[in-house]
């Protein structure tokens, strides 16, 4: 299952991808607002993906975890995944991560454009979600850039390194498209 925009490609993830995930796990800069951690180690790693990589065999499929390749080199930059709800909700919920050397060059927005596409036309959903971290002013501009809108507050809901964060919560809904 392999989707791709104008520079942008999603390749379902495996273990042989491992060591560039461990790699982007690993920098500070990706783990400010970040529930997992920088990791231990590669085994951590390898821990954190293997119930990722089960959930491809799963059916009905409600996880997909991709990784994000630059169309043009195939170099990895990032990961990206959607978790679907029970079919009559008709719900999902999109993250990613990227590389720093990757911010500000609008991968993430073409990125949160495709994942929606995907959502909406590939998983027929009806409204796709995203939380942020109320701090994360970087992620809340890019959510808002792909066309989400900003429905409330969860407070307290992220565990960050020992702290209790308030999240926003994003969404876009297939109306929204049509300008409805």
């Amino acid at each position: 299952m392999t989707y791709q925009s104008t520079r942008l490609r999603l390749v379902e993830i495996s273990l042989d991808d491992q060591d560039d995930i461990h790699h982007l796990h690993s920098f500070p800069e990706v783990d400010e607002f970040n529930t997992l951690g920088i990791p231990r180690n590669i085994d951590e790693t390898k821990e954190y993906l293997t119930p990722l990589i089960q959930a491809q065999k799963v059916t009905p499929r409600k996880s997909y975890f991709w990784k994000i390749e630059l169309l043009e080199t195939f170099a990895f930059i990032g990961i990206a995944g959607m978790t679907l709800s029970l079919d009559r909700f008709k719900r999902g919920e999109i993250y990613y991560k990227l590389l720093p050397n990757c911010w500000g060059k609008g991968y993430a927005t073409e990125l949160g454009k495709l994942l929606i596409g995907v959502g909406f036309n590939e998983f027929s959903l009806h409204r796709i979600e995203a939380g942020v971290a109320t701090d994360n002013i970087k992620s809340i501009r890019v959510l808002e850039k792909m066309g989400m809108r900003r429905e409330g507050l969860h407070r307290k809901i992220l565990p960050i390194r020992g702290e209790w964060k308030d999240n926003y919560h994003y969404a876009i809904v297939e109306d929204d498209l049509n300008g409805n």
